[in-house]
């Protein structure tokens, strides 16, 4: 009698197991997982503004129909070595581009020295055969003019002799520099842009810095909504 005690006791012990487990994977860690992860966007729910007041695209080129405003860019420079520059285009086109040229209000930017058209046309046409390219914007001009863009950006950086910077830039519809105070592996812990060469980098940081703009703008026009609902 009492070894049947003990196995009713077992099987219950381990029935009660069995449902714990289940209730804690179905309901429990789900709740722990969300909980987690709201806590993450809440700490990087404000990607900081690194400088206010970033020219537009038209002041370097009159003739261009891309500007800042109303878009999220990702903005590089590329300059006059064509061979260095190719690395850099098709590291962001294939890490960033292809993820994001379908969402709204995103484009990208390349500037490039006036007079390089068509040593260029051939890497463009290269992008465009497995690349659509509608969310791309190659724009041209002078080396004052790019150097006039560049220094808007109020970066501790400066181009080099061919007016090319190994960092893309994220420029946000107010036409402000976007970016990061708190970076570990940035002397100062800001960071400014984003190494186009490291293709860790375009995953891990610049990736998730434009989802937490998405994410602003998701709940921006969530509260939008509300109050229209409210009128």
């Amino acid at each position: 009698m009492k070894k049947i005690k003990e196995l009713f006791r077992l099987i219950h012990s381990r029935f009660d197991l069995k449902k714990f487990l289940l209730l804690f994977s179905l309901f429990i860690a789900p709740l722990i997982f969300y909980i987690f992860l709201s806590l993450g966007i809440y700490k990087h729910q404000n990607l900081p503004i690194l400088t206010d007041k970033v020219i537009d695209l038209k002041t370097i080129s009159p003739s261009t129909t891309a500007t800042f405003s109303e878009k999220l860019t990702v903005i590089c420079f590329l300059g006059s070595d064509i061979k260095n520059a190719k690395a850099s285009l098709f590291n962001l086109n294939q890490t960033i581009y292809k993820r994001y040229y379908s969402k709204p209000y995103f484009q990208m930017v390349a500037i490039l020295p006036q007079g390089l058209e068509n040593e260029y046309n051939e890497t463009i046409q290269e992008l465009s055969a497995f690349t659509d390219i509608s969310k791309w914007h190659f724009i041209y001009a002078s080396p004052q003019n790019i150097n006039l863009l560049f220094n808007s950006f109020q970066t501790p950086y400066l181009l080099n002799e061919n007016l090319y910077s190994e960092n893309a830039y994220i420029v946000d519809m107010e036409l402000r520099l976007r970016g990061r105070k708190d970076d570990e592996d940035t002397k100062g812990g800001k960071l400014y842009g984003y190494n186009m060469k490291s293709v860790a980098i375009l995953k891990n940081k610049m990736k998730d810095d434009i989802d937490i703009i998405y994410y602003q703008l998701k709940k921006s026009a969530e509260k939008q909504a509300r109050r229209k609902r409210e009128i």
